[in-house]
């Protein structure tokens, strides 16, 4: 996932301007991807809309599970390791 994909996603889709570094944010979902053996677009969507991911059981009756809660919590210690960097 690159930078571009990530700014794009957040200005067309989500309507707003990013507030946050849109470089480390891709390289934490792709780090991320790759250690899941996972879509890169369906952790991004989990982190930024709450999106569930069925395959991947992040959410039970509309709540995080510990998995769920482990993935995004995993996605922001890697974005502010990035983002320091």
């Amino acid at each position: 996932m690159t930078r571009q994909q990530v700014k794009k996603y957040i200005m067309r889709d989500l309507g707003m301007i990013p507030r946050h570094d849109c470089e480390a944010l891709a390289q934490a979902i792709t780090d991320m991807a790759l250690e899941l053996e996972y879509d890169e677009c369906e952790l991004m969507w989990l982190l930024l809309e709450n999106r569930p991911i069925d395959a991947l059981h992040t959410h039970s009756y509309g709540f995080h599970t510990g998995n769920g809660r482990h993935i995004i919590n995993t996605l922001q210690e890697k974005y502010y390791e990035y983002e320091n960097n």
